[in-house]
């Protein structure tokens, strides 16, 4: 019995000396972690890697002009365990750092670094952009949606990809507009811009948008939710309003106020993190929300795991590391803030059209 005990202890005493060793720096792309996005997603789970193994993790925010080497040489040349970089842009840097600190490991998260003691965290962004997009036919009064990108680059393509996929699939004749905030890195961080584009799309007929800009979809978050709404004044000549399937939901003093008359409410889709509760506009996630529902991708348990396995003493993976809808890489958000939006029958049907994606009858395009 004490040899039993004795044993438990020691091996209690191992993990918690390989937790105390394992160092990590987080190298945070531009916005950086209040982003409400892709790099708040990254730090989240980097902080819940820390709570649950004590890790001694160190965070680099970039300075305005976005470069990330200057975090990347500091954990490498401190000796760190394993270094993340958040972003493609992080590669070149990532894979120049591995070669000269084989002692370290390296991940990237969005692309695939070089070196035996490098991985990349990638994802299948398509596959829950498709599961948005098919929402977002179901859900359009106008039979006009909008995909705002923010730089125009390969993974970006594949959020676009999916998401006109899924519109298609669920409505031929849905009309799915497309305009990038840019072709630098300053895209991500441009919501003026991004603002501008949602207003002309709307000018279109568009009444939900899918904004994959990073820092840059706050300016369309807070254009849907000032606008609100589309009024059939508004609407081109040779466009109608389908239905009025959400005139029964709950809406704000405010909304009232504003779209008196023929109109149909506007929406955002959020990107990265679940960004819902930020179509609340009056505090009260019983009246409609302008936040039809968010394509999570799930950055934070891809830190977290590669954290959880260094911790573990896990065998090196180097190469590709894939997340998607078969290991909770990638998924739509359902809250209390849109469960009005997406009631129990187009529930049902979203997990037929993901089920029908995991098991490859719908074949979803990356570009």
């Amino acid at each position: 019995m004490k040899k039993s005990m004795m044993l438990v202890c020691f091996m209690a005493l191992s993990l918690a000396d390989a937790q105390s060793q394992v160092t990590v720096g987080l190298v945070l792309d531009a916005g950086g972690k209040n982003d409400r996005s892709f790099n708040q997603a990254a730090y989240e789970g980097a902080l819940r890697a820390k709570r649950d193994f004590g890790v001694d993790i160190e965070i680099f925010e970039p300075a305005k002009n976005g470069d990330l080497n200057p975090g990347i040489n500091k954990f490498s040349k401190a000796g760190k365990n394993l270094i993340i970089g958040v972003g493609f842009v992080a590669n070149a840097g990532i894979t120049a750092a591995a070669k000269a600190y084989p002692k370290s490991n390296f991940a990237v998260v969005d692309d695939l670094p070089e070196g035996d003691n490098t991985t990349g965290l990638r994802f299948r962004e398509q596959e829950g952009s498709f599961l948005v997009g098919y929402l977002a036919a179901r859900t359009s009064s106008t039979g006009v949606v909008g995909f705002v990108g923010g730089m125009n680059v390969p993974v970006i393509k594949k959020f676009e990809a999916g998401f006109k996929a899924g519109v298609k699939f669920s409505c031929p004749d849905c009309k799915v507009l497309v305009q990038y905030v840019g072709d630098t890195p300053a895209a991500w961080n441009n919501p003026a811009k991004a603002k501008t584009i949602a207003g002309s799309m709307k000018a279109q007929g568009a009444d939900i948008i899918f904004a994959a800009a990073g820092g840059s979809g706050k300016g369309v978050i807070d254009y849907v939710n000032k606008t609100q709404c589309l009024k059939r004044t508004d609407l081109p000549k040779d466009l109608a309003f389908k239905h009025n399937q959400y005139a029964g939901v709950a809406k704000s003093a405010g909304y009232k106020a504003a779209c008196a008359g023929d109109t149909r409410p506007m929406f955002f889709i959020g990107v990265d993190s679940n960004q819902n509760h930020l179509g609340d506009t009056d505090t009260k996630s019983k009246t409609l929300n302008h936040g039809l529902t968010s394509m999570v991708k799930r950055v934070d348990n891809a830190v977290y795991a590669q954290i959880r396995d260094m911790v573990h003493g896990e065998p090196w993976r180097k190469g590709d590391r894939n997340f998607s809808l078969e290991n909770d890489g990638v998924e739509y958000a359902l809250d209390s803030y849109n469960r009005a939006l997406v009631p129990a029958t187009l529930q049902k049907q979203l997990q037929t059209v993901q089920r029908l994606i995991l098991n490859g009858t719908i074949k979803v395009p990356k570009e």
